[in-house]
């Protein structure tokens, strides 16, 4: 099993920062991706970002490259998630993900291991 936590969501007016982090543990060896999705309210969760933990490579959703970067610490067991410039369109709970697959990352039903959320609200 792996368990995710996230941390780092709060409030935060357009055009700032926020880190967020992903804390894994368990049988994290397993995991290929890890991601980053996000839901606003009455909309489908959707993808953000990923990261391979070996290797580094990344994928990012249109609406936020540029803006946000993803990265890990393997040493660490973290995915983080920089976001810069941000909108009051990103605002959403961001969840954290894991998966074994090495395919379809950008879909929700890929993933095996989910985070709490945490809550991103970013005022106008």
């Amino acid at each position: 099993q792996v368990r995710l936590v996230e941390t780092g969501g709060g409030l935060v007016q357009a055009g700032g920062s926020l880190r967020l982090s992903c804390a894994a543990s368990g049988r994290t060896g397993s995991l290929y991706w890890m991601a980053w999705f996000r839901q606003a309210p009455g909309k489908e969760r959707e993808f953000v970002a990923a990261i391979t933990w070996i290797g580094g490579r990344t994928s990012y959703a249109d609406s936020v490259k540029g803006r946000f970067t993803i990265s890990r610490d393997n040493a660490k067991n973290t995915v983080y998630l920089e976001m810069l410039s941000l909108k009051p369109e990103d605002t959403a709970v961001y969840y954290c993900a894991g998966t074994r697959r090495t395919y379809d990352y950008t879909e929700v039903r890929s993933y095996d291991y989910w985070g709490q959320g945490t809550q991103v609200t970013v005022s106008s």
